[in-house]
This record gives structure tokens, C-alpha cells and sequence, in this order.
């Protein structure tokens, strides 16, 4: 990140990267979606459970314990090499997405990086009958390599703890 730019900049810059990468994921441009990350991604999603108001701290599981995602580079591109093959046969014919984001909160970090919180809303369609909407945050940690931001790890966080459809086979 240039010292020069101001937070404004910063948050108008990154927030039309969330855009782009929406658009990406909507149209099934997963090979480029997946050039937004860097080598060293971790793709995290932790589970949600439901706790009294005195167990907060437990409410969501931490890296490393039971998770309903925990991927780095490699496996994310296994899943698109999935989606790709054909073989992927819970998406086939393939679901239709709309990923809206929003609530773009940006706090530079002393390392040149920058910590990047947003909320998003999914809307998945399959076949006739199916649908599901998901509901979260995700907080990204951004690098800047050779003038375009990559993201170096995402923590996603689904407001419902409990997911009923069939699969999670798009990406968030």
C-alpha cells in the first residue's frame, strides 16, 4: 500500500476488488477467482455454536479444532479443478449464485497489509426447487503484490450455525 494513499482511496480501491471478485464468482470464473489469493492462503471457516451469553469466548471454534472449512491454496484449487472436471456431480447443471457485499470496514496493518472486514449475503440457486441464502462476515488479511491486492487469509464466519442444504459446494 502506498503511505500517500488515503483511507478513502484504500476503502474505494478494495471495495471494487470485493466487487470483482463477486462478479467472478457468479459468472464461474473460478481459475481467475482463485488468482485473487495468495500462495500461502488460509481459507478458514470456522463452526458456529450456540452458547449462553457467559460462554461467548466459545462460541466459535478456533484454527485448528473441528471446522467446516480449513483449506490452503492446494485444496481450493483441487475444488475448482472439481468444479471444472465435470465430475462435481452436485453441480450438475451447476448452481446459480449472487454474491452481494457490503459493509467494507478497512484497518491497515503495520506489516503493509491490510485487515478488511465485510458482510456478505449468498444467494444460491439449484435445479427448480432448491435454493438457500447464507448470511455472514469474513475477515480478510490483503497483501499488495506487484500493485494488486491478493487476499492472504479469510476467515469466514455464517451467521446460522446449523446448514441445512445438501452441500457447500460454493465459495464465499
Amino acid at each position: 500500500m502506498a503511505p500517500e494513499m488515503s483511507a478513502q482511496a484504500l476503502w474505494f480501491e478494495l471495495m471494487q476488488f470485493y466487487i470483482r471478485e463477486a462478479w467472478l464468482l457468479d459468472e464461474r470464473k473460478f481459475t481467475e477467482w482463485l488468482d485473487l489469493f495468495t500462495d500461502d492462503i488460509l481459507y478458514f471457516m470456522p463452526r458456529r455454536k450456540n452458547v449462553l451469553r457467559r460462554e461467548l469466548h466459545r462460541e466459535v471454534t478456533p484454527l485448528g479444532d473441528l471446522a467446516i472449512l480449513e483449506e490452503d491454496k492446494r485444496y481450493l484449487a483441487m475444488r475448482v479443478a472439481r468444479l471444472d472436471s465435470g465430475m462435481a456431480w452436485a453441480e450438475d447443471p451447476p448452481s446459480r449464485t449472487r454474491h452481494l457485499v457490503g459493509n467494507l470496514e478497512v484497518t491497515p496493518l503495520a506489516t503493509g497489509e491490510v485487515k478488511a472486514r465485510t458482510a456478505f449475503l449468498v444467494y444460491r440457486s439449484h435445479l427448480e426447487t432448491d435454493s438457500q441464502l447464507l448470511s455472514g462476515c469474513r475477515d480478510d488479511v490483503l497483501r499488495n503484490i506487484d500493485g494488486a491486492w491478493r487476499i492472504a487469509r479469510r476467515t469466514i464466519l455464517l451467521d446460522a450455525n446449523v446448514l441445512l442444504d445438501k452441500n457447500l459446494s460454493v465459495f464465499l
